[in-house]
């Protein structure tokens, strides 16, 4: 049977939250999906989100776990998107799990079926960003220097997506970085391959600190980013 629509959420170690939010995120797209999948790209984790992916699994059909055996964000969201078997993938977060950007990304790549992808914005107008301000502000910081650096003309690279498998693969095969950059890189990238993408105004409640702490990344963030500028700039079309 075709999936319409496979759920990416890549997860490192999330057993405070995994299944909570997971049982909500199934209950939410039984709503208005007959045919979807959740993919639980679990990378590095050493607690028990494994274990709680695959206890849910047995009893969830809709619902698969995949492993990756490092901590690598970037990776396990492509490894999820390459395994997808929807026409649509929507790359999550799992302290998100926002089934109004669900259901208003789906309309649109619906109704226009040259749209590649629909990227969820904390920073364009009419989005409700209620983290903290530090990290609202390193958001802005952040994709100003990804525009200055490679060209790209939008407001968010990170974050929820929902984009149409077939235009998009191409696009995920070109990206060379992984960890934090990939989400960035694979919305540039799209940018500069001449893919249609559209953004919408998410409103933004985490509802757990981040995994990893935001001055910790900042180093390695900042030497992808150089990275990234190149690639981008030697291989865009």
């Amino acid at each position: 049977m075709s999936i319409d629509v496979t759920v990416v959420i890549p997860v490192y170690n999330e057993e405070e939250i995994l299944e909570e939010a997971l049982v909500e995120l199934l209950t939410n797209l039984r709503q208005h999906q007959n045919s979807f999948e959740v993919i639980i790209s679990a990378n590095g984790c050493v607690d028990e989100t494994e274990a709680i992916a695959e206890r849910l699994a047995k009893s969830h059909s809709e619902l698969r776990l995949h492993r990756c055996p490092e901590p690598d964000y970037g990776e396990a969201l492509k490894q999820g998107i390459e395994l997808a078997q929807g026409h649509f993938v929507i790359c999550e977060e799992i302290d998100l799990c926002d089934d109004r950007f669900h259901r208003t990304a789906l309309a649109m790549l619906n109704a226009d079926t040259e749209l590649a992808m629909v990227v969820g914005s904390k920073a364009l107008p009419g989005a409700r960003d209620h983290r903290p301000y530090f990290r609202r502000f390193a958001t802005r910081v952040l994709n100003r220097m990804l525009r200055t650096a490679t060209g790209w003309r939008g407001t968010d690279t990170h974050g929820l997506k929902a984009i149409r498998r077939q235009l998009m693969l191409p696009v995920v095969e070109r990206c060379e970085l992984r960890r934090d950059l990939f989400a960035s890189e694979l919305v540039i990238r799209a940018f500069h391959m001449g893919c249609r993408v559209v953004e919408y105004p998410i409103e933004l409640s985490e509802k757990r600190p981040p995994s990893i702490g935001l001055m910790r990344r900042v180093p390695k963030v900042l030497s992808d980013m150089g990275k990234l500028a190149v690639t981008v700039r030697r291989n865009k079309d």
